[in-house]
């Protein structure tokens, strides 16, 4: 038996297992969930098991407590990890409905900046399209990606409401290897703010990626701003050995 389903078969993993299955599929964000008195009736548990399940819920996200009110759903953040894919498939590994906005797209030189993280000359084409990426409807990002336009002609002339890396891959077999990233917290500008449907100033992620392609190519440069309060990042870290030099910091 996996320490999975061990978790599952204790009143505590029922409990949990029960809120997190009406969190997810029943109530909206902000509703409030039964009392810790009416859950520990309910599931024959003590009023301390049934705050600590709640305290993990907390701990995770799922939902967030307002002394003398109660425990209430949280707004679901969107965490992305740290792999290389589509704003598409993130959405709907989290079964949510994917959409884009188009605002831009053009054939422009790459100019100094786009060339050099392109690797190629400031006069090449590139093209460049500004979509603002959606989730359920709801704006989450605003994005402008630049590629070099030899390796994708008549790119522009397409559908660009879907997932970009789907039609490089399918119609100018691009196969996309990796990507070098960069996250930094910023806050939106009145028009950024506008297109995400936020305040003026709202905290936001700023992302960079290079992307490479099997043969070592960049194909596309990045840049987006993200919701602060609508996406986050998800990280796995691995502690190396210790390696002992005297006393420990």
């Amino acid at each position: 038996m996996s320490a999975a389903t061990a978790t599952r078969g204790t009143k505590s993993g029922r409990l949990r297992e029960y809120l997190l299955t009406r969190i997810e599929n029943e109530l909206q964000p902000h509703a409030r969930l039964p009392t810790e008195r009416d859950l520990a009736e309910e599931f024959s548990v003590s009023r301390l098991t049934v705050r600590g399940v709640l305290d993990r819920l907390e701990s995770e996200g799922w939902v967030y407590r307002i002394q003398g009110a109660g425990t209430f759903v949280s707004e679901r953040r969107i965490a992305k990890s740290l792999e290389l894919t589509s704003f598409t498939e993130d959405m709907q590994q989290r079964g949510l409905k994917p959409g884009s906005r188009p605002i831009v797209a053009e054939d422009i030189h790459a100019g100094a900046r786009i060339g050099y993280a392109l690797g190629i000359s400031p006069a090449d084409r590139v093209a460049h399209i500004a979509r603002v990426r959606t989730a359920d409807d709801m704006p989450m990002c605003v994005e402008n990606t630049y590629l070099p336009a030899q390796l994708v002609p008549g790119l522009l002339d397409l559908p660009l409401d879907g997932s970009l890396y789907k039609v490089l891959a399918a119609r100018f077999r691009i196969d996309l290897k990796h990507a070098t990233q960069t996250i930094r917290c910023t806050v939106l500008e009145p028009a950024e703010a506008a297109l995400l449907e936020v305040p003026a100033l709202s905290p936001a992620f700023a992302v960079e990626r290079i992307v490479y392609d099997t043969r070592g190519r960049a194909v596309e440069h990045a840049e987006a701003l993200y919701r602060g309060d609508r996406y986050g990042y998800s990280l796995t870290l691995q502690r190396g050995p210790v390696t002992s030099r005297g006393s420990d910091g």
